[in-house]
């Protein structure tokens, strides 16, 4: 059993509930939304990305005969239940932003629309695909952005949580504008581009660090890039210098050096004035070890000669953020809007839209959020992705998701394609969605009122 694709990957008050549901045939159309509450300190926006993973879960699940057996043999819950789970095919509708844009909090990312069991079932894995992507891509594109014209490279899957984490990183990060990834299976799964250069223990297993240079080479030699900060890098990089002439003798040339320790912005420079005096001006520096957004950022205004940067456990663990403040909630039941009315936790009935002004020089100047059939100026960014539990043909690729992340990062406003801290959106509540949450508090307080 492939626990990614397990019915049973949910939590156990899903199943307590659907079976609450079924007790009081509780099976009418509901419709749940999607949606980030407040978006993390020093993130001016995030990018949706998940979506693909999700129309796959749903598209496939089923409960399997030893889940249900299992389950059984629990105690847990009533025959009914059980019998429903071994009928379970997801039926429902599916609305979403498309994969690769920007979006902002209170916003719904995705709607589902399905018999109550069923939408309340999906929510755990809608939540972990949904949530883990669009942070991952948000955090890949501030890096994007830092580092205009830089080659950015996902060296992050050893330091993920998790196997699926790492796949799922290399996907969301190359949406975002990273150049590829060093996880050989999101090649296989995903065609993301894969590289790899060498490590220390590489050049420690040999006695002389020039021949592990060459050695290598001679193995490896198309998108050669040498590792040279495992001694002394400043006489690794003159070694570089001296091992050219033999290796182009052989057809061979340097493509690039790495550096993963140390001052890098010194370093850098010096190695640069290295190996333009030896004649390796073409020759690209790559830095890595503990980068993120704010280093590369100052790095590249210190006029750090890097030409790319391999970024690990602060892109694979979005390690200033590692979490969004996101809920999945009821907004609508047989017909009739819902919402949560808790402390802080507020929310809007009924189903959405999200409609995009731009501006005259085509940068996005503000979100108007309102119900689902308004009629507001701009471009409405949810559209019907799966009907029926079958999703829509054709489905974007993910280079065509790429490309719409690309475009919405070029036409996000100015403050926010410069990172600054403070730089904010506006998303406009209309007076439609206003006074349907006033007509829903309205029937709730006089229910209320007639119970006692």
């Amino acid at each position: 059993m492939d626990p990614a694709t397990s019915a049973l990957l949910t939590d156990l008050y899903q199943l307590n509930m659907m079976q609450a549901y079924l007790d009081r045939g509780e099976t009418k159309t509901a419709s749940f939304e999607f949606f980030v509450r407040k978006l993390p300190s020093q993130r001016g926006f995030l990018i949706a990305a998940g979506l693909e993973q999700v129309l796959e879960f749903l598209s496939h699940l089923r409960f399997a005969p030893e889940e249900l057996d299992w389950l059984a043999r629990t105690g847990r819950f009533g025959r009914d239940l059980i019998d429903y789970l071994a009928d379970l095919r997801f039926a429902g509708d599916i609305h979403a932003m498309p994969e690769g844009t920007v979006f902002f909090a209170d916003e719904p990312i995705l709607r589902v629309t399905a018999p109550l069991p069923q939408a309340q079932l999906v929510e755990t894995r809608v939540i972990n695909l949904l949530q883990f992507q669009s942070m991952i891509a948000a955090k890949a594109a501030r890096m994007v952005l830092a580092a205009p014209g830089k080659r950015l490279v996902d060296f992050g899957l050893r330091r993920a949580h998790g196997a699926e984490a790492g796949l799922l990183a290399a996907r969301a990060s190359y949406i975002a504008g990273f150049a590829g990834t060093a996880t050989v299976l999101a090649d296989q799964l995903f065609g993301i581009p894969i590289f790899g250069t060498m490590a220390h223990s590489y050049v420690q297993m040999h006695d002389d660090e020039a021949e592990a240079f060459e050695n290598f080479a001679r193995a490896r030699p198309k998108n050669l890039t040498l590792l040279i900060d495992t001694y002394d890098t400043e006489a690794a990089a003159r070694k570089v210098v001296a091992l050219a002439p033999r290796l182009r003798a052989a057809g061979i040339s340097v493509g690039g050096v790495r550096l993963d320790s140390g001052d890098l912005i010194a370093l850098s420079k010096k190695v640069r004035r290295i190996l333009d005096e030896g004649g390796l001006g073409a020759v690209t520096i790559f830095a890595s070890g503990g980068i993120d957004e704010n280093s590369i950022a100052t790095m590249l205004r210190a006029g750090a000669p890097i030409d790319g940067f391999g970024i690990g456990s602060s892109l694979t663990t979005s390690s200033d953020a590692p979490g969004l403040d996101c809920a999945y909630k009821l907004e609508e039941y047989a017909g009739l809007p819902r919402r949560k009315r808790s402390a802080g936790k507020a929310t809007w009935p009924g189903c959405k839209q999200v409609w995009r002004r731009f501006a005259s020089d085509g940068r996005m100047a503000g979100d108007i959020l309102s119900v689902e059939d308004d009629d507001r100026p701009g471009e409405p960014l949810i559209e019907l992705v799966m009907r029926a539990g079958k999703p829509l043909e054709p489905r974007p690729t993910l280079d065509q998701i790429r490309t719409r992340a690309a475009r919405e990062l070029e036409r996000l406003p100015e403050p926010l394609r410069r990172l600054e801290p403070d730089a904010s959106y506006p998303v406009e509540v209309s007076e439609a969605l206003r006074r349907l949450a006033a007509e829903v508090d309205g029937r709730m307080a006089q229910a209320q009122e007639a119970k006692r």
